[in-house]
């Protein structure tokens, strides 16, 4: 990337397991976090701030330079991850949802989305989300779907 660009590209993303089943149990948890976490510091021009969810969901913060292309990078990280979690396992369970959610945020606001996706499970248990950063899809109108 060149010297003579400024950016600061905050993104927090989302996206669900197939039919937003529990597919994340307790004992995929660790490795798929720790697989998402491992490919992202790998990915050039990504630089992973954090990573939680539910047994439903994942949500992870990061910044990206200007030449990392947003819907690439989220395949790569769903594809690549559903694929080596299965292989690991040895089975064929862990599938994603098509799509996901992306929204920006600016630089002062990632100690707030870090505390967001710190506390996913405690937001989902007592209803009290954001609607913002829980989306993955919305309808032609602009309503949000159901995950």
């Amino acid at each position: 990337m060149s010297s003579h660009i400024f950016h600061e590209i905050f993104l927090h993303l989302n996206w669900h397991a197939k039919e937003s089943q529990p597919l994340i149990t307790p004992t995929l948890e660790q490795p798929i976090y720790e697989f998402l976490r491992d490919r992202c510091r790998k990915t050039s021009g990504v630089f992973l701030h954090a990573i939680g969810g539910t047994p439903t969901h994942v949500h992870i913060a990061i910044n990206i330079e200007p030449h990392v292309t947003i819907s690439d990078l989220v395949g790569d990280l769903k594809g690549s991850c559903s694929h080596e979690i299965n292989k690991q396992f040895r089975m064929k369970r862990l599938q994603w949802q098509r799509g996901f959610g992306v929204v920006s945020f600016g630089k002062k606001q990632l100690p707030w989305v870090l505390r967001y996706i710190a506390n996913q499970k405690q937001h989902h248990a007592s209803g009290r989300t954001e609607l913002r950063l829980e989306r993955v899809s919305m309808d032609d109108d602009g309503t949000p779907l159901k995950g």
